[in-house]
C-alpha cells in the first residue's frame, strides 16, 4: 500500500512500487525476477494512468504475469495496492 493515502494516484503507485524494490532488496532479489503480480484499484478508471507507470517501473526484460481488479480497499484513500512474487 502507498505511504500516504491522501496523495493522488500517480505518487500513491509510485510509492507502493518503491516500497517493492526497497523489499526486493532486502529479500536479495530484484524487479528482474518478477515472477507475477497482482495489482488493485480503487477505479478502473484510473487503469491508464497506473498502467503507464507500471509498464515505466517494469524491467522490460522480465514482464511478469499480472492481474488488475477494481476492488474496495481496506481505507477509503487508498487507490492502489500490489502483491508482487519474486524469484531470487
Amino acid at each position: 500500500v502507498p505511504a500516504d493515502f491522501s496523495q493522488p494516484l500517480d505518487t500513491q503507485v509510485k510509492s507502493t512500487l518503491e516500497k517493492v524494490d526497497a523489499l526486493l532488496k532486502e529479500a536479495g532479489t530484484d524487479k528482474s525476477k518478477l515472477i507475477s503480480a497482482q495489482l488493485w484499484l480503487k477505479s478502473m478508471d484510473d487503469f491508464g494512468a497506473m498502467n503507464d507507470i507500471w509498464i515505466d517501473w517494469l524491467d522490460p526484460d522480465n514482464k511478469p504475469v499480472r492481474a488488475c481488479v477494481e476492488a474496495p480497499m481496506a481505507h477509503p484513500d487508498i487507490l492502489f495496492e500490489a502483491m508482487i512474487i519474486a524469484a531470487k
